[in-house]
């Protein structure tokens, strides 16, 4: 799994300042969880509340959005992320531009998504 994404001038996406985004090599990959509740670590979610019933499509999108902006391990996006629900959800994710954009440098599917 790719730990930074790169532009073709070597300068990373970036997800907040200073940090990188990280994708996936394949969403393929991804197995993450598509039914249930999911409880997030301190590390990508401060707050207290940190669970998400996935059945909920505004709790799927919340943790979605938390989990692409705030991860600095490829390990999170292959147990927290699942391909295919995130390409279909993809369009609805609210998202700072440097993970969008690095996400759909890598997987060039997302941007018909």
């Amino acid at each position: 799994m790719q730990a930074v994404s790169l532009t073709a001038t070597g300068v990373a996406f970036l997800a907040r300042p200073g940090r990188p985004a990280v994708v996936a090599r394949t969403l393929a990959e991804l197995a993450g969880p598509t039914r249930g509740v999911v409880e997030l670590p301190v590390r990508l979610m401060w707050n207290a509340e940190r669970t998400f019933d996935l059945a909920d499509p505004d709790q799927l999108l919340w943790m979605y959005e938390n989990v692409l902006r705030e991860t600095t391990r490829p390990e999170d996006l292959r147990v927290l992320i699942n391909g295919r629900t995130l390409r279909r959800v993809w369009r609805s994710l609210n998202l700072p531009r440097g993970v969008r954009l690095a996400w759909e440098s890598r997987h060039r599917g997302l941007r018909a998504a």
